[in-house]
């Protein structure tokens, strides 16, 4: 007669894997309050004249969540739909709710390329892990 297996009913200790996702779950809470303070401040901060910074930090904001939101397992669609709907919105309320900014079709193309550019180091990451 073999004896079976026990199956653990209670787990003490989290296993390095649920760690490591925790720990990228934290780093996308992070990523998206740095995206929401950027995006919704009611007034754009003052920064160095360098033309299109502001693009360039555009794209950084939806980059980093994007890519964080990939890293922690959730579903691709989910973390890159929400992300490029969150683009063209967050252009809109910031046209129509706050007084001292504008909304541009330019920094949704910035969002959207963030969120594309972050989907294509994440696929690339993952083809290299195999």
């Amino acid at each position: 007669m073999t004896s079976r297996p026990t199956i653990p009913t209670k787990v003490s200790e989290p296993t390095a894997v649920s760690r490591i996702r925790r720990g990228w779950i934290v780093l996308l809470v992070l990523a998206m309050v740095v995206q929401l303070v950027v995006l919704y401040v009611p007034t754009a901060p003052g920064g160095p004249g360098l033309a299109h910074l502001d693009k360039l930090i555009h794209a950084s904001v939806f980059a980093a969540p994007t890519l964080v939101g990939l890293m922690t397992g959730l579903s691709r669609w989910w973390v890159v739909g929400l992300l490029a709907l969150h683009a063209p919105v967050s252009e809109l309320l910031q046209a129509s709710l706050l007084a001292h900014r504008d909304g541009s079709g330019w920094d949704v193309v910035a969002d959207l390329t963030g969120v594309l550019l972050a989907l294509a180091v994440f696929l690339v990451w993952r083809r290299t892990r195999r």
